[in-house]
C-alpha cells in the first residue's frame, strides 16, 4: 500500500530570515514508506515548542531545508513495520524524543542524553516527498525528534513512541490533542523538578520563564509540595497563572531597571541564602548569571533553556563555587524515560494536580503564524495545532 497524502507545515528558511514573507507554509506532502522498526501515525495535535523554531532557525547546520519540525505529537497508528513491538494499528500514541538505545547512557537509563542524540532528533533526514516533486525523491527533511509532528500523517521512530491506550480511552481525540505537550514540553518542565533537581518538600524553588516549560515546574514543585515555589517572568499575565498553578510568589522582571533587583527580591524570599533550586527556562546570558548567584550553597541550577547561539558561554567566577557547593547542570528532556515518565503525569492530570488545560490553546494549522505570535507576545503559553 503506497504511503497516503498528507498536509504538513513546511519550514523553506530560517523564520528570520524573511519577516515580511512567511517561510512557513502549509503544503500537501506524502510520507516515506515504513522501515521495519517505524509506524505511521495519523497526528491529531501537535505541540509548538521553542526547539521547533531554534532548530528551524539552525536547519543550516542539520541538513537544510525544506523541513519538516514538530516533536510533541499525538495521534492514532495507522500501520506499523515489521519488527515493532511498542503499538498496534489503532492505538492512541504520544511521541517523544528518539534514542538509539545501545549506547551506554540508553543502557543505563538516560535515553535523554544518548550519545547520539543531536544526529537523531535535531539533524533529520529526507522523509517527506513534496507534491511539487516529478518523482519519489525524499526532497523535504523529517524525522525531526523521531517523528515531525507538524503533519497530518508521518512516520515516526519506534523509539519516540509512548502507547497510551491504557490512559486514553477509545475515541476520546479531544483529550488525546491536550496530551501532545507531555512528549517533550511538559515532561521537560516537571521531570527537570523531580530528577534533575530532585527536589523535596523541603526546598525552595525559583522558575525563570514562565511558558509552557516554566509552568509545568511550577507545577511538578507544587506536586513534590516545595513550601516556597517563586516564578520570573516579564508578562504579567503568566505571572498569575503562575500563581493559579501553583507559585507562592511571583517577580516581574519588567519593573526593574537591572536584575539586582530580582536578585535582592530572591535573597528576600529565601531568608537571605538563596534558592535550594533554580530552574531557567530562558537561555538568556544575564539573567542565567543572576540564577546561578541567587542559588543557594549546596543548592541545585538547572539549565533547561538554549540561548540563541551556539556558542554561548555562562562565565562564573570558580572561587565562590568552590565555597558554596552549588551544583550547575544541564539537561534534555529532564533526564526522562519517556515511556515511564509520560504515565506517571498522566496520573497526576487525571487526580487534577497537572491542569494541561489552562496552559494549552488549540490553532488550525492554518493559523499557525497566528500560534507563533501568540507565543511570542505571551498570550498564549502552550499553542498546540489540532489536525
Amino acid at each position: 500500500m503506497s504511503p497516503p497524502t498528507a498536509r504538513a507545515i513546511v519550514t523553506h528558511a530560517p523564520p528570520s530570515s524573511s519577516p515580511s514573507d512567511n517561510p512557513w507554509k502549509l503544503e500537501p506532502i506524502t510520507p516515506k514508506p515504513l522501515g521495519k522498526t517505524d509506524l505511521r501515525v495519523r497526528i491529531v495535535a501537535s505541540g509548538i515548542c521553542h526547539t521547533d523554531l531554534h532548530i528551524a532557525e539552525l536547519g543550516a547546520y542539520f541538513g537544510g531545508y525544506p523541513r519538516v519540525m514538530g516533536h510533541e505529537g499525538a495521534g492514532y497508528v495507522e500501520a506499523i513495520g515489521d519488527a515493532v513491538t511498542v503499538a498496534q494499528p489503532g492505538d492512541p500514541v504520544l511521541l517523544s524524543f528518539a534514542y538509539c538505545g545501545t549506547c551506554k547512557l540508553c543502557k543505563t537509563g538516560h535515553p535523554a542524553h544518548c550519545t547520539r542524540f543531536s544526529e537523531l532528533n535535531f539533524a533529520g533526514a529526507p522523509a517527506f516527498i513534496s507534491a511539487t516533486a516529478t518523482t519519489d525523491e525524499l526532497s523535504v527533511i523529517g524525522s525531526f525528534f523521531g517523528q515531525s509532528s507538524f503533519a497530518s500523517v508521518t512516520v515516526v521512530a519506534e523509539e519516540c513512541v509512548v502507547n497510551v491506550k491504557e490512559f486514553v480511552k477509545s475515541g476520546e481525540e479531544e483529550e488525546l490533542r491536550l496530551f501532545a505537550p507531555l512528549g517533550c514540553g511538559v515532561q521537560t518542565g516537571c521531570a527537570s523538578v523531580t530528577n534533575v533537581a530532585r527536589a523535596t518538600a523541603g526546598d525552595t524553588v525559583v522558575v525563570m520563564g514562565l511558558g509552557g516549560v516554566g509552568l509545568s515546574s511550577v507545577m511538578a514543585a507544587r506536586i513534590t509540595g516545595c513550601g516556597v515555589v517563586v516564578g520570573i517572568d516579564r508578562v504579567e499575565g503568566r505571572l498569575g497563572l503562575a500563581r493559579e498553578l501553583g507559585a507562592t510568589h511571583v517577580i516581574n522582571t519588567a519593573v526593574f531597571e537591572g536584575l539586582e533587583g530580582v536578585t535582592e527580591k530572591v535573597l528576600a524570599l529565601t531568608e537571605g541564602l538563596g534558592a535550594t533550586v533554580v530552574i531557567d527556562t530562558t537561555g538568556y546570558g544575564p539573567l542565567m548569571e543572576a540564577g546561578v548567584n541567587f542559588t543557594s550553597p549546596l543548592g541545585r541550577y538547572v539549565q533547561i533553556g538554549a540561548p540563541p547561539a551556539l556558542d554561548a558561554a555562562l562565565t562564573l567566577p570558580v572561587s565562590p563555587l568552590l565555597v558554596t557547593g552549588k551544583t550547575i547542570v544541564g539537561t534534555i528532556e529532564g533526564d526522562a524515560v519517556a515511556r515511564e515518565y509520560v504515565p506517571r503525569m498522566l496520573g497526576w492530570y487525571r487526580e487534577g494536580k497537572l491542569p494541561l488545560e489552562k496552559i494549552v490553546k488549540t490553532f488550525r494549522p492554518e493559523e499557525f503564524q497566528e500560534a507563533l505570535e501568540e507565543m511570542a507576545s505571551g498570550d498564549a503559553v502552550k499553542p498546540v495545532i489540532v489536525w
